[in-house]
C-alpha cells in the first residue's frame, strides 16, 4: 500500500457517500468544511434538519468497523467545528444532527455501508 492510498480510499468513500445522500434527497450545502484544524466531511439538509456527516471508509473489518474510529474526542472536535459553521453562517434556531456514514470497500470495488443517524 502506498502512502496516498488511505487518502484516496477516503476521498472515494466520500464521493460514494455524496451520491447516496443525493439519492436520499439530502441537499448538500458543504463538502470538506475546515475549521479549528479539523474538518466535517459533508454538511447537508435532511428536510429541515441540518446534518453534519462524518464519512469513514475502510477496506475490511480487520481493525474494527469504520464507525468505531469516530471516538469521543473526534465527536467533540466535530461538534466544535459544527458550532463554528453555525456561527460563521449566522444560522440559529435550527434542528441539527450528527450522522456517520460507515463504508467498507469490497474486493469487487463495491461498498457496504451503514448510515447511522444521530450517531452522537
Amino acid at each position: 500500500m502506498n502512502k496516498h492510498e488511505p487518502y484516496l480510499l477516503g476521498k472515494s468513500g466520500e464521493e460514494v457517500a455524496l451520491h447516496y445522500l443525493k439519492r436520499k434527497k439530502y441537499k448538500i450545502i458543504e463538502k470538506g468544511f475546515r475549521l479549528f484544524r479539523g474538518e466535517i466531511d459533508i454538511i447537508a439538509y435532511d428536510n429541515k434538519t441540518l446534518v453534519f456527516i462524518e464519512v469513514k471508509t475502510r477496506r475490511s473489518r480487520d481493525f474494527g468497523l469504520p464507525e468505531e474510529s469516530v471516538t469521543h474526542s473526534k465527536q467533540k472536535q466535530i461538534r466544535k467545528i459544527a458550532q463554528g459553521f453555525l456561527s460563521i453562517n449566522k444560522i440559529q434556531d435550527i434542528e441539527c444532527r450528527f450522522d456517520v456514514l460507515s463504508l467498507i470497500k469490497t474486493e469487487k470495488n463495491a461498498y457496504l455501508f451503514r448510515h447511522i443517524k444521530n450517531a452522537f
